[in-house]
C-alpha cells in the first residue's frame, strides 16, 4: 500500500484528476455510494486511437482512486449511435450503401461491411473488441438502446419542462439563420427514419409531444422512447443528469460544449461532472486525426509495430499537449517505455508515482532487465539481416551468451517487433549517402582504428576511439556531424545508437567489414 503522505504530494494527473473528483463531486458521491466515470464515442466512423487515448486515461483516474477510496469506480463507454450519419467518411467500403442512408440514425444505417445489422452495430463491436484485447475494465451503453428502452425519458420530460431556459442558453450561441431553426429534439421521420433538423411549432407538455414545422407539414411526435433524440450538446448534458456522471475526458475541441453542457445540467437541477479536457492527436502534417480521414497510425497498426504497454505510456504522457502521432513515432515511445522501467528500479515511492510505466501497470512495473533499447535492436536487424525472431535471437546470443529468451519478456516480444517495424516503416525512410573524398577518408581511418582495437575494450573505450578518429579529420569542432556522417552512411539516417555500445555488441570484425561494405556499395 501506498505511503499517504507520497499520495497527498504527487502531482501526477492521475492523482490530481482523482482528488479532484473527490473534492468536487462529494456530496453527490456519498449520497450514491459509487463513482461513475463516462467516456464517449461517436461511432460515425471506425474507432480510432484517439477513442482509446479517453479509455486508457481515464482507466489511470480509476487507478488512482483506487489508492484514495474503496468505493466501487464504473466507467460507462457511451455511445451515440442514434445520431445521424452526417457524412461519408474516407476509410470504408460501399460508400454507396452509406449514400443512401444519410441523416438515418448510424443504428439504422445498414452495415457496409455486411457483417453485423448496421453501422452503428459495426463500429460499437469493433470498439468492444479492441478496449476488451486491452482488459480494460468498463460498462458499454448505447443510445439507441438507453433512449428506446426509456432509460431517458424521466429526463426527457424535464428537458421538455426546461425548453425556453435551455433555448434560452443555446440560441445566443448560434447564427441568426441557425436560431430560426434550432431546437433541442431532434424528431426521426416516421416515414424516411431520418434524423430531423426543423422548428418546433408547439409544445405538448402535457402529453410530452412536439408538433414541428416539416416544411410546410406538421409532424406531431411524442418526445419519449426514441421518437425523438437530443441535438449534442443537450444530449451530452443529458447523459451526465441521466447516468449521475462524476467524472469526462473530452478534446478541447468541444470545450465549448462542455460549457454549454454544464449549463443545461444546472438548469435541470444538477452538477456539472468533474472535467478534463486534453489536447488533440495530430498526424505527422499536423492535421488532427479523424475518424473520417483514417489518417495518422491506427491502434493494430501500433499493436503490430509495438506492444500494448508503450501505447498506454504514449497515452500517459502529457495529455495536455498536442501530441503528433504516426508511425515514426512509434520507436521512441517504445525507448522511453523501456528508460521508465529501467529507472524504476532505483526510484523513492514519490518518484515511482510520477514514472508513467507505474500508472501503466497500476504500480506492478515489471523488473526485467533492459538488454538494449528498441532503436539499437532496429539497427540490428538492419545490419545483419535477420528475417525471423529465431535468427536475430541467434545473433543477440552470439554476443550475450546464457541469455535465455524466457527470462526476457519483453524483450523476447520486441524482437518480434523489430523486425515488422524495420521492414514495414523504418526501411522505406532509409537515405544512405555515398560519401565524398574527403568522409571516405575520415570513414577508412577509422576502420584502421577499429582494427587496432580488441574484443576485451569497453564500449567507452571505443567511443573514446571512434571520437578520436572524428577530431583528428576535420570534426573537431563538430563531433556532432561525425556521427552525423557515421550514421548516414551506416544506417542510412542521421541518428544512430551511441556507436561505442553497438560496435562492442554487433562486433569489431562485423562493423569493420559493414562500414567497407556500406563505403563501396552506396
Amino acid at each position: 500500500m501506498l505511503d499517504k503522505e507520497n499520495i497527498e504530494k504527487t502531482n501526477a494527473w492521475p492523482f490530481v484528476e482523482a482528488k479532484k473528483i473527490l473534492r468536487d463531486r462529494k456530496k453527490n458521491i456519498d449520497k450514491k455510494g459509487k463513482i461513475i466515470l463516462q467516456t464517449g464515442y461517436g461511432p460515425s466512423g471506425l474507432p480510432h486511437i484517439g477513442t482509446f487515448a479517453e479509455v486508457a486515461r481515464t482507466s489511470m483516474v480509476v487507478n488512482a482512486l483506487d489508492y484514495l477510496t474503496d468505493l466501487p469506480k464504473e466507467i460507462i463507454t457511451f455511445s451515440d449511435d442514434m445520431d445521424g450519419l452526417r457524412k461519408i467518411p474516407d476509410n470504408i467500403p460501399n460508400k454507396e450503401i452509406l449514400n443512401k442512408n444519410i441523416n438515418k440514425p448510424l443504428t439504422k444505417v445498414p452495415d457496409p461491411f455486411g457483417k453485423f445489422n448496421s453501422f452503428g452495430e459495426h463500429n460499437n463491436e469493433m470498439l468492444k473488441n479492441f478496449l476488451n484485447n486491452f482488459n480494460f475494465n468498463y460498462t458499454f451503453k448505447s443510445s439507441t438502446e438507453l433512449y428506446k428502452k426509456g432509460f431517458f425519458n424521466e429526463t426527457l420530460i424535464l428537458i421538455l419542462k426546461k425548453f425556453d431556459d435551455i433555448m434560452n442558453v443555446i440560441i445566443p450561441t448560434l447564427g441568426k439563420d441557425r436560431q430560426k431553426t434550432y431546437s433541442p429534439f431532434l424528431p426521426i421521420c416516421p416515414t424516411t427514419e431520418k434524423v430531423l433538423e426543423i422548428p418546433v411549432k408547439e409544445i405538448n407538455g402535457k402529453d410530452n409531444k412536439i408538433v414541428f414545422d416539416n416544411h410546410g407539414q406538421d409532424l406531431e411526435v411524442c418526445v419519449l422512447d426514441g421518437s425523438c433524440k437530443l441535438q449534442w450538446k443537450v444530449d451530452w448534458a443529458m447523459r451526465w443528469y441521466a447516468l449521475d456522471i462524476d467524472f469526462e475526458m473530452y478534446g478541447k475541441d468541444l470545450i465549448e460544449s462542455a460549457i454549454l453542457s454544464t449549463k443545461i445540467i444546472k438548469i435541470l437541477g444538477k452538477s456539472n461532472p468533474t472535467g478534463f479536457a486534453y489536447e488533440l492527436f495530430l498526424d505527422e502534417k499536423g492535421e488532427k486525426i479523424s475518424k473520417s480521414k483514417g489518417n495518422g497510425i491506427t491502434i493494430d497498426q501500433w499493436l503490430n509495430y509495438a506492444s500494448p504497454e508503450s501505447l498506454s505510456l504514449f497515452m500517459y504522457q502529457n495529455p495536455k499537449r498536442a501530441k503528433k502521432l504516426y508511425h515514426e513515432i512509434v520507436s521512441k515511445a517504445v525507448d522511453e517505455y523501456l528508460n521508465f522501467i529501467e529507472k524504476s528500479k532505483t526510484q523513492s515511492e514519490l518518484q515511482l508515482l510520477l514514472n508513467p510505466a507505474w500508472h501503466v501497470h497500476k504500480g506492478q512495473i515489471p523488473q526485467e532487465d533492459i538488454i538494449m533499447s528498441f532503436s539499437m535492436l532496429i539497427n540490428l536487424v538492419e545490419t545483419s539481416n535477420a528475417s525471423s525472431k529465431e535468427i536475430l535471437w541467434k545473433f543477440v546470443k552470439k554476443y550475450k551468451t546464457n541469455i535465455n529468451e524466457k527470462n526476457f519478456p519483453i524483450f523476447d516480444k520486441l524482437v518480434g517487433y523489430a523486425i515488422k517495424y524495420f521492414n514495414e516503416v523504418i526501411r522505406k525512410t532509409k537515405k544512405y549517402i555515398k560519401p565524398n573524398d574527403d568522409q571516405r577518408n575520415a570513414l577508412n581511418e577509422l576502420i584502421k582504428k577499429l582494427e587496432g582495437c580488441s574484443n576485451g575494450m569497453t564500449p567507452e573505450e571505443i567511443q573514446t576511439e571512434i571520437y578520436t578518429v572524428g577530431k583528428e579529420n576535420g570534426y573537431k569542432d563538430n563531433l556532432r556531424d561525425w556521427f552525423k556522417l557515421i550514421y548516414q552512411v551506416i544506417f542510412g539516417d542521421e541518428n544512430g545508437p551511441r556507436m561505442g555500445f553497438f560496435i562492442s555488441f554487433f562486433g569489431l570484425n562485423e562493423t569493420i567489414e559493414l562500414i567497407k561494405n556500406k563505403i563501396n556499395n552506396v
